[in-house]
C-alpha cells in the first residue's frame, strides 16, 4: 500500500486509517505515508483470483515496490505497469523488474494515480486506504472497458458491491492485528441502462417487446413488456458485457417465463431466450436496439421510475 501524495495533500490528513493505524509502526516509511506490502501470497491469490493470464494487461494504483506487476509478468505471463508517487520505490521496482528478468512486460512510473490513464488495463490491482478506493471509484467505472477485472486488497468500493470476496491467511501481513486478508473481486458492467424493442416470432405471429432498464452497478431491475402486458424482470444482472434476466407473465395453463442471456455492444444486444410454457420450452435467438439510453445509477439513491 503507498497513499499518493497528492490526494493527502488535498484531504490534509495523516496515515491513522482504522485498522491500520494499529500496525503502521511496522511499515516502512518512504516519506509522504508509510508503505505497508502485500504479503506474496496474497499478491497469489489476488492474481489466481482475477484469472490473469499472458493476453492480459495489469495496472497496479500504488504498486510499492513493484510485486504486483512483477508476478503478474513472471509467473502469469502478462504484462502491465504501476504507479507510486514515490520516486525511490519506482526505482526499487524497475531494479526488481529487471532482477526477475521481466523488464521488458513490468513497467513502473513516478505518478499520481489520478493522473493515470487505466483505460489498457484488463485487470486493475490496489491496495489503498479506504477513502482513496473510494476517491477513485468514479475513475475506474469512466475509464475501465467492460468486461475489465478490478482486485482490491482488503478495502471495498462501497456501493458498488463486490462479485466475489474471500478472506485468506496472511501470516507474513506488516499491519493489523489480525493475520488474514480480504480479496474482492469486480467486473465492470456495460451500460445497459435505457429502453430496448426487438421482436420475437412466437405462436401467432411476431411479438413485440420492450425492457426499460435500471442498473446500479451490474444490478439490474425493471419492466418487460410483450406484446402491451408488463411484468417486472427477475434476476437481472450483468457480467462485463455478459447480461441475463428473467420474467414470467399469466398463471397456470396460460403461464409464461421468459430466460434472457445475451452480450451488450454499444446499443445493441444479441443473445438467446428460452421460452417456457409449462412443460414445453424452447430457445431462440434475440437481437433487441437500445431506443432511449439514460445513464447508470452508481448511487443507492431512489431509483427513477421506469415505465410500466
Amino acid at each position: 500500500m503507498k497513499n499518493c501524495g497528492s490526494l493527502r495533500r488535498r484531504l490534509g490528513w495523516s496515515f491513522a486509517a482504522a485498522g491500520l493505524a494499529a500496525g503502521v509502526a511496522l511499515a516502512q516509511d518512504y516519506g509522504d505515508s508509510p508503505y505497508v506490502p502485500t504479503p506474496q501470497s496474497v499478491v497469489d491469490k489476488m492474481l489466481e483470483v482475477a484469472s490473469v493470464g499472458p493476453n492480459d494487461f495489469v495496472v497496479d494504483l500504488g504498486s510499492g515496490d513493484g510485486r504486483i506487476v512483477i508476478t503478474a509478468a513472471k509467473k502469469f505471463g502478462a504484462r502491465g505497469f504501476g504507479v507510486d508517487i514515490d520516486p525511490r520505490l519506482v526505482e526499487r521496482s524497475k531494479k526488481l523488474a529487471a532482477q526477475a528478468g521481466v523488464a521488458k512486460r513490468a513497467a513502473f512510473y513516478a505518478r499520481d494515480l489520478y493522473q493515470t490513464d487505466v483505460s489498457r488495463a484488463t485487470v486493475l490491482t490496489m491496495y489503498l486506504l479506504p477513502e482513496v478506493v473510494l476517491m477513485v471509484r468514479p475513475k475506474l467505472l469512466a475509464e475501465l472497458k467492460p468486461g475489465a477485472r478490478i482486485v482490491s486488497h482488503d478495502y471495498d468500493l462501497g456501493e458498488w458491491q463486490p462479485d466475489f470476496q474471500i478472506e485468506v491467511d496472511a501470516p507474513d501481513k506488516p499491519v493489523g492485528l489480525k493475520k488474514t486478508s480480504k480479496i474482492l473481486y469486480w467486473v465492470v458492467p456495460a451500460s445497459a441502462a435505457g429502453r430496448w424493442r426487438w421482436e420475437l416470432g412466437l405462436d401467432g405471429g411476431p411479438a413485440p417487446f420492450e425492457l426499460s432498464l435500471d442498473q446500479q452497478f451490474q444490478k439490474l431491475n425493471g419492466r418487460l413488456t410483450v406484446s402491451g402486458q408488463g411484468m417486472a424482470i427477475e434476476n437481472g444482472v450483468l457480467a462485463g458485457e455478459r447480461i441475463g434476466f428473467a420474467a414470467a407473465s399469466g398463471s397456470g395453463a396460460a403461464a409464461v417465463r421468459y430466460e434472457f442471456s445475451g452480450r451488450i455492444a454499444g446499443d445493441a444486444i444479441k443473445g438467446t431466450v428460452r421460452v417456457v410454457r409449462g412443460a414445453q420450452s424452447q430457445e431462440i435467438g434475440w437481437s433487441a436496439a437500445r431506443v432511449e439510453a439514460w445513464p447508470p445509477r452508481h448511487t443507492d439513491a431512489p431509483a427513477p421510475q421506469v415505465a410500466k
